[in-house]
């Protein structure tokens, strides 16, 4: 699937470029600067391409995650491995109580917004790369700068050199601290995700309920979201607000099923003993995210030859569905600046994108939140109906 186009910005002729993390922002990324020519390596700390995917279905928006797959050429590959009716979304009460169904009409809310898991997009973007872009087994240790450039050094060992870093690797990125010392804003809320494999035996209640799709369940100031996969599991977030080092407090050793559930069914006590079917089987993982936020108005001064995308570079709470969509958009985005021959140099270039970049996620971190504000509210069921009803 890979083809490069002719000619591309002087910015990355004979430059050595290396993105860290090899999610969904970091391969687009990879995809757009190796059509324009750009030698790149991602490096993933992930042993192998073959990992159990964790995590909820994406929905890609038609701004961001879908324009850079058409960017990337990637888009019928995309719609040939897309669920069309993943997102179709029902809202439930902590009594499993349906208020809206989103079934049971012609056109989903969320029609617009197809969906995709997270394990075949990966793949479709991994096909897309040259041979041996990604080096697994590279958990990123520490870099120093190297004339130019940088000489990374990896957990296994091993070290690389590149003139140009790029951090892609999440939420509790480790190159972030070598661009800016800003600190994240914890947002009130503590995830416990969850994955119940082989859903439909394990789960067969739940799995009926979420019916191929999304399930959103609130109550007490508490949210529950389940999403089917296509491989038959079903993803799960339970959102709380807790203090921010609950996870520490609480004891709870998440490698245990057993001490899980117990927490589950003290802090959901007043819910449906129904939820507790995703307990059931011991086919099951879980574990703790703390969500944060990074503040509406961070920024710093760019630099020649390091910057970061996605939740590196502007984590928050998922409510709004944006993380996946921001990365992608900062990918083509950064890809745009970087190839193209508007800018005289590579720190000009990064700080246009830096710029807008951080611009746009300060309007979507808002959003954001107060999204995750209105889902952890009194009365989220109504609200949530009222918008989607249009008021």
């Amino acid at each position: 699937m890979y083809r490069k186009e002719k000619g591309y910005g002087m910015l990355i002729q004979d430059k050595k470029i290396a993105i860290v993390g090899g999610g969904p922002g970091g391969l687009t990324l990879a995809r757009l600067l190796q059509l324009k020519g750009a030698d790149v390596k991602v490096y993933e700390r992930d042993y192998t391409k073959d990992v159990r995917v964790q995590g909820a279905t994406l929905d890609l928006h038609e701004e961001s995650g879908l324009e850079a797959l058409r960017r990337a050429g990637l888009i019928a590959a995309f719609y040939a491995n897309h669920r069309p009716n993943a997102g179709r979304l029902r809202i439930l009460d902590k009594q499993a109580n349906i208020h809206l169904d989103d079934h049971t009409l012609e056109n989903a809310y969320a029609e617009d917004r197809p969906e995709i898991d997270r394990a075949p997009l990966r793949t479709i973007l991994l096909e897309s790369l040259q041979p041996d872009t990604v080096i697994w087994n590279s958990q990123f240790a520490s870099m120093q700068l190297q004339e130019d450039g940088w000489q990374l050094h990896f957990k296994n060992g091993t070290a690389a050199y590149a003139d140009i870093v790029i951090a892609a690797d999440g939420a509790n990125s480790r190159l972030r601290p070598y661009i800016t010392s800003i600190q994240p804003i914890y947002s009130g809320i503590t995830i416990v995700e969850g994955n119940v494999y082989d859903a439909e035996k394990n789960a067969p209640v739940l799995w009926q309920l979420v019916n191929g799709g999304k399930l959103f369940a609130f109550g007490d100031k508490q949210s529950l979201i389940l999403s089917a996969k296509g491989e038959g599991s079903i993803s799960f977030y339970t959102g709380c607000l807790v203090e921010e080092n609950w996870v520490e407090q609480s004891g709870i050793d998440f490698n245990n099923k057993q001490q899980v559930f117990a927490w589950f069914k003290e802090a959901f006590g007043s819910w449906d003993p129904i939820w507790q079917e995703l307990f059931d089987s011991n086919d099951i993982w879980f574990i703790p995210r703390p969500q944060y936020h990074f503040p509406l108005d961070q920024h710093w001064t760019a630099l020649p030859n390091l910057t970061m995308l996605g939740d590196a570079a502007h984590r928050m709470p998922p409510y709004a569905g944006e993380g996946v969509n921001m990365a992608m958009q900062d990918a083509f985005e950064l890809a745009e600046c970087l190839t193209t021959t508007a800018f005289e140099n590579s720190q000009t270039a990064i700080a246009h994108f830096e710029k807008q970049m951080l611009k746009r996620a300060s309007a979507v971190t808002q959003f954001t939140l107060d999204n995750t504000a209105l889902l952890h509210s009194n009365d989220a069921i109504a609200k949530m109906l009222a918008i989607m009803s249009g008021q």
